[in-house]
This record gives structure tokens, C-alpha cells and sequence, in this order.
């Protein structure tokens, strides 16, 4: 990938370069599903992180848990869990927006003192479409969103995965990038474009 298609997957709608990538072990919980697709789950967290470099832990030591899913049928449901005022703070007109434009996914980052990633919420309403969505590609789909904070622009266009046959796999440009943002040389957070330049130079350091 070149420098320029880098830069474009985090500079954001109002023109800011953001990126960070988790400063710590993912400890993830999912909540409404069955334990066949919670293995799915698990399985995905766990290869995208293998190919990060890093691994999944049972516990995160400041939060319990840092990388929490939630799937459920309509976005009303959420008001009613218990604590959810405390992970969304504007949870009331965060539910109306998101029921305005018939959302059926939402993401959402809390940052260390560095500017790194210490926890990401996701959010699926299992409407048709996602109904139709296998599983694994469900999964790939959110962990591989979830590993760095990406443009709200990266993938609105093209998915960062591609199909191999019969199976959906990550797009090696995508996996190439996120193993070299992963890299320890490379900082946890960045605001300025030139650290796109930084990880085209990482990449085809890797490859």
C-alpha cells in the first residue's frame, strides 16, 4: 500500500488524521448469542490478534472486560441493560440517532492516557441483512474494525474483506497493515499524516 491509500484509511470526514491501535491484551465478552457463535467469535478475535502479534486475555486488569459485543434485535433493548447509561453516556439520543438512519452496527473507543485503545463496544442489531451475514464473515468483520481506530471514511466503499472461493478472508493489504501498526516500533496513537509514510515504510519492511 502507498503512503497516500494508508493516509486515507484515517484521516476522517472533518479531515483529521487520527489512528491508534490497542495499548493492551484484549479481554473479550459477548453477550446474546448462542456458544456455537460465540466459538466463531473467539476464533476470529483470536487469529486477527495472532496475526497483530499480540494475544487475548481472560481479564483486563482496570476494566474486567475491555472488548465487549452486544447483538440484539432492536436498539430500544439497550436503555433496558443494566449499566448501559455508564458505557454511553448520551445513550438516549444516541439510540434515536441511530434508529433515524436504520443502523444496524455501532462502534465505539475508550483511549489510555497515550491515546491508545483500552476498550471497544460493539453494537449489532440483528436486522435481515445481518441475519443473512454468515457468522465467521460477521465476526472477521468487526474484529478486523475494531483492532484499529479507522476513518469513519475506510470502509464505507470497499470491505476490508475479499472472498477466496468459498471463504472470506481478510484483504492482504488490510493484513499487511495491521500486523505493521502492531509492530513495537510503531507508536500507540498518531495525529500527524507523517506516520502514514511510517507504516508504508513498516510494510515493506515486513513483507
Amino acid at each position: 500500500m502507498t503512503a497516500e491509500e494508508i493516509e486515507a484509511l484515517f484521516v476522517r470526514e472533518s479531515g483529521d488524521y487520527a489512528f491508534a491501535r490497542w495499548g493492551r491484551l484484549l479481554a473479550p465478552v459477548v453477550f446474546g448469542v448462542e456458544g456455537e457463535t460465540l466459538g466463531v467469535i473467539k476464533g476470529a478475535i483470536e487469529a486477527v490478534n495472532q496475526l497483530a502479534g499480540t494475544s487475548i486475555s481472560e481479564t483486563d486488569p482496570e476494566l474486567g472486560s475491555n472488548f465487549i459485543w452486544f447483538f440484539f434485535k432492536e436498539w430500544d433493548e439497550l436503555p433496558d441493560v443494566p449499566n448501559m447509561d455508564r458505557l454511553l453516556p448520551d445513550l438516549g439520543p444516541l439510540v434515536a440517532r441511530l434508529k433515524e438512519v436504520g443502523a444496524n452496527q455501532y462502534r465505539t473507543f475508550r483511549f489510555d492516557d497515550t491515546g491508545a485503545i483500552k476498550a471497544c463496544f460493539v453494537f449489532l442489531r440483528m436486522d435481515t441483512h445481518l441475519r443473512t451475514v454468515p457468522a465467521e464473515t460477521l465476526a472477521l468483520s468487526q474484529v478486523v474494525q475494531s483492532m484499529l481506530l479507522w476513518s469513519d471514511l475506510a470502509f464505507r466503499d470497499r470491505s476490508p474483506l475479499a472472498v477466496a472461493g468459498e471463504t472470506t478472508v481478510l484483504r492482504p493489504d488490510i493484513a499487511a497493515l495491521i500486523r505493521a501498526a502492531y509492530d513495537p516500533v510503531m507508536p500507540g496513537a498518531a495525529d500527524d499524516p507523517s506516520h502514514a509514510l511510517r507504516l508504508a515504510a513498516r510494510i515493506g519492511t515486513l513483507t
